[in-house]
């Protein structure tokens, strides 16, 4: 009966080591999840680029960027122009919204003015180009 009663007593701290050491490792498992969730930031340096090797993040688009509608529009004239006429030089259909002039207008002001300035250059410079 002694050994009943001793494996008994046994049994019993082996279960309560047991479920104490469920106890504290559920509780680190759950607080490391809560680490692991949080969100990582990694910032890395811009690669140098350019003409000085050195980028400049405030003056990347600044020719895009206008005072007046009528620089916007000149712009655009002068960059539909020189596109037109390389897409005639080159035999593509004309088409001046495949440029990545006229889509990329919209980082800057007056957008709309731009694009309009590009096609009418656009126009010109491949209707120039087709003739002569």
């Amino acid at each position: 009966m002694n050994i009943r009663l001793l494996r008994r007593i046994i049994g019993l701290i082996l279960t309560a080591l047991l479920l104490t050491g469920i106890i504290l490792l559920s509780g680190v498992t759950a607080a490391a999840q809560g680490r692991s969730q949080r969100r990582v930031v990694v910032v890395r340096p811009i690669p140098p680029f350019g003409p000085y090797g050195r980028y400049d993040r405030f003056n990347a688009y600044s020719e895009y960027v206008f005072r007046n509608g009528e620089a916007a529009y000149n712009q655009g004239y002068n960059d539909g122009r020189k596109t037109g006429e390389s897409d005639a030089r080159r035999n593509n259909s004309y088409d001046p919204e495949r440029s990545h002039y006229f889509h990329d207008a919209g980082f800057g002001n007056f957008a709309e003015v731009y694009r309009e300035g590009f096609s009418s250059g656009y126009r010109e410079g491949y209707e120039l180009r087709r003739v002569g």
